[in-house]
């Protein structure tokens, strides 16, 4: 209870620092790149140096691949029903085919299922970071026309703190290497920053505006892929097709159920694919998402 209470808690806080001006408007900026770069580093290095090994964790690792996949058959097939420009589809491929399985899904899954839950985030987030580096990329690529360089980007993802942590602690478990306990206790104390943190940060970025019809029409398709298209095909594959049960199983039904990416809405916008849109998905979609989430959640208590 205490950590559904601290989820809404800080997110709160978010939203009255940002409507008092208490704050300074780029603040959710220098708080993100703490996050990134110390608490998610942690984060990461902490629970993937103690998670089971085994053919299980293919399947939380596979979710966001399915997901931006899946995203891009969906939305080639939709823009040509309604004819919509390359830009429009671009934007709903990135908007809704990576989840902020982060920034939003950390404390979801903290919160629900506790400190163990957060080994299974990981084994999301992760991959979801190096899906977006190389097929969100070449989707950017392609939609807006620019040339940005693959090789360059994949160089990023390796220079990526959490990455970085994620490949050590990796390494640790593998080769069964036992950390200090005092060493183990920094990690966790740093790890511990970014449940707090990174929901200040999405409760400072919300805001709402009115919409326009087509606009509307847009945001309707994409977070009705982000929040119920995807979660429902990893849940027919995962629980139906592949008879998999348990809670790692139901975290990663939760984590393709997650708000749309915050930075591949960036990378979109920064590419001048929909930048409107694109904050409209993020902005409206993380508020809606944990209504969804409920929602999911309760029919996974059920089946």
């Amino acid at each position: 209870m205490s950590n559904l209470i601290l989820l809404f808690v800080c997110l709160f806080i978010g939203i009255f620092l940002k409507k008092a001006k208490a704050i300074p408007e780029n603040f959710h900026t220098s708080l993100n790149a703490f996050v990134i770069y110390i608490s998610l580093s942690a984060l990461s290095f902490y629970y993937i140096s103690k998670v089971h090994i085994s053919s299980k964790v293919l399947f939380p690792m596979a979710v966001s691949w399915i997901g931006i996949l899946l995203a891009i058959l969906f939305f080639v097939i939709l823009g040509k029903i309604f004819s919509w420009k390359h830009s429009i589809i671009g934007a709903l491929i990135m908007c809704a085919g990576f989840g902020n399985t982060s920034f939003v899904g950390i404390p979801v899954i903290q919160a629900l299922y506790g400190e163990e839950g957060i080994k299974t985030v990981m084994l999301v987030d992760q991959p979801n970071l190096v899906a977006l580096f190389t097929v969100g990329i070449l989707v950017t690529n392609y939609y807006s026309g620019k040339k940005d360089s693959i090789l360059n980007n994949i160089k990023k993802i390796f220079k990526t703190p959490p990455f970085i942590a994620f490949l050590a602690a990796l390494v640790v478990n593998f080769f069964s290497i036992e950390i200090p306990k005092d060493i183990d206790d920094v990690f966790f104390k740093l790890a511990s920053t970014t449940v707090p943190l990174a929901l200040i940060s999405v409760g400072s970025q919300m805001q709402w505006k009115k919409l326009e019809p087509k606009e509307n029409f847009y945001l309707f398709w994409g977070l009705l892929f982000k929040l119920i298209i995807h979660p429902f095909i990893i849940l027919i594959i995962y629980k139906f097709l592949f008879q998999q049960s348990g809670e790692m199983i139901e975290i990663s039904i939760l984590e393709a159920a997650m708000a749309p990416m915050i930075t591949a809405a960036i990378i979109a916008a920064s590419h001048n694919l929909e930048p409107k849109l694109c904050n409209l998905i993020v902005a409206i979609g993380i508020p809606v998402s944990f209504i969804s989430l409920a929602a999911w959640y309760f029919i996974l208590q059920i089946l």
